[in-house]
């Protein structure tokens, strides 16, 4: 399977489903109103602090498919690791939901702060979100096996399909029964349940069949222990990653207004698009670096490692750079409120400038995911977490959100500076600054030269010449961040060559 198919066809379904995220969220704020809309944003960092409790399953899954692939492992022991995965998967799926929905009546009453809505209603809400999240992470087993697998296209339409099931439909249901918290929720519970039906009968058309195992692979957690290091590597860095990506959340989820926290939700939504941006890239690059590791083929890894670093620096760089330098008129076009754009456009700055550094510095953990060694990468979240945690519960405490963000800011850049570094000089000697140079600051930078001079441009408080001025600054981000990388100029050559070459 192609790389560049899969990078593509990750890219087209992640695109879409962020940005009919995105859209949708000036309709739900209509018609839900900003405090219902707080509670579906607490439903979104539910799912995130549940993560806690994959305990690096889902990674470790996804590796032993693509080991699987490249000859590393036979398909019996790959069979025997998949079915003591689901064993662990649907006991925490159980034991976790029940917790969340057992949970439901303290949340509404003592750390959601409510205003106009009932809290009977809240109460319905938090225990469908309860269900709809066990299930959603239960899917996390069956998408790693077809991650793994790379068969990241079909993977890529079904993401889109949930995507539009999710955010689209949701208004036709609302429109049925009423734009009620009731009826979102119970829709979102519908839509989990088909998706991990899909996910599931995918999964168990890629596992090996019966007639390439030579015994019964039976019922034990056995397989899986000598995947206890990876997995635990893992788990241990997911939950410091939950508490890195997700503490300021969980903290202003208790310290804003339950309508406050929508306003909030709504920009760092926003800001997460930068994220999501970069997973289709790593999705597709994780399966195919440990199947060359595998293979002994270190060049080439080393060079899908750079090359994928340029990707996410175009397109994670002028996504960050186009929501940190136009904050405002972005809001504004977006929302058509002004007063909304001018309460977020600090937040969506802030954030998008933090996740824009995370998205580089998350790069040499796919380099230690490649070999199977986390222990750099561990080490260097836990130390971030450590000086994350308290410092956004300091600043969110007496600067709110706005506080929360400066912090992001601040961990993220020291983290690149420093850790990202040293991890590369343990792994790779020699290789991070012209890492750094060569595909980072040479395609990044040309754009904040853009972002200054684009303040002398005053705001003129009509809502389409904001569009205007977001799609200028964000198109001329890229095109320049394009012509700054060597990569993509290399591919922009051969594509014109190749044309010329046809021509004759």
């Amino acid at each position: 399977m192609s790389l560049k198919r899969n990078i593509a066809a990750n890219y087209a379904s992640q695109l879409y489903t962020t940005l009919i995220g995105i859209v949708l969220v000036p309709v739900y704020l209509d018609t839900m109103g900003s405090e219902a809309y707080g509670l579906v944003g607490f439903f979104a960092m539910l799912q995130a602090w549940f993560n806690l409790l994959d305990l690096g399953l889902t990674p470790t899954i996804a590796r032993e498919s693509a080991r699987f692939r490249g000859g590393a492992i036979s398909a019996l022991d790959y069979r025997r690791a998949y079915r003591s995965l689901s064993l662990i998967f649907i006991s925490i799926a159980l034991l976790g939901g029940s917790v969340l929905f057992g949970l439901a009546g303290t949340v509404a009453d003592h750390w959601l702060k409510l205003g106009h809505l009932p809290t009977s209603e809240v109460i319905i809400a938090l225990q469908i979100m309860a269900a709809s999240v066990a299930l959603r992470w239960m899917g996390g087993l069956y998408r790693g096996v077809v991650s793994g697998s790379e068969r990241l296209v079909w993977l890529s339409g079904f993401n889109a399909v949930i995507a539009t099931l999710r955010f689209v439909a949701v208004m036709g249901s609302m429109w049925i029964w009423g734009f009620t918290l009731k009826v979102f929720f119970w829709h979102q519970l519908a839509v989990a349940g088909l998706e991990v039906l899909v996910l599931l009968w995918m999964c168990h058309a890629l596992l090996p069949g019966r007639r390439e195992i030579p015994q019964a692979v039976g019922w034990s957690l056995k397989p899986i222990k000598g995947m206890l290091r990876f997995s635990l590597s893992i788990a241990l860095t997911s939950s410091v990653w939950v508490l890195v990506t997700q503490s300021d959340k969980l903290l202003l989820s208790g310290i804003l207004s339950l309508s406050e926290f929508g306003y909030f939700s709504s920009a760092v939504l926003v800001a997460g698009g930068i994220t999501l941006l970069t997973s289709p890239i790593s999705g597709s690059i994780m399966p195919r670096m440990v199947k060359l590791y595998a293979e002994q083929r270190n060049a080439e890894v080393q060079r899908i490692y750079c090359s994928a670093t340029q990707l996410v620096a175009i397109t994670a760089g002028s996504a960050a750079s186009t929501m940190a330098w136009c904050a405002q008129p972005l809001m504004f076009a977006w929302t058509g409120n002004a007063e909304v754009a001018d309460r977020t456009a600090v937040i969506l700055s802030l954030y998008a400038t933090g996740n824009g550094l995370l998205a580089i510095s998350a790069f040499p953990f796919y380099l230690q995911y490649s070999r199977g060694r986390l222990r750099h990468h561990l080490i260097g979240n836990c130390a971030m977490g450590l000086l994350l945690v308290p410092t956004v519960l300091l600043a969110a405490s007496h600067y709110g959100a706005v506080g929360a963000g400066s912090v992001w800011v601040a961990i993220n850049a020291l983290y690149l500076v420093t850790w990202v570094a040293y991890t590369h000089s343990q792994l790779q000697p020699g290789l991070h600054v012209k890492w750094l140079r060569d595909n980072v600051l040479v395609v990044v930078l040309p754009a904040q030269v853009l972002g200054l001079l684009s303040l002398m441009i005053a705001d003129s408080g009509d809502r389409l010449v904001a569009l205007v001025h977001t799609l200028s600054f964000a198109l001329a981000c890229l095109a320049l961040s394009i012509a700054s990388s060597s990569d993509a100029r290399q591919i922009i050559r051969k594509f014109w060559e190749d044309r010329a070459v046809g021509r004759t």
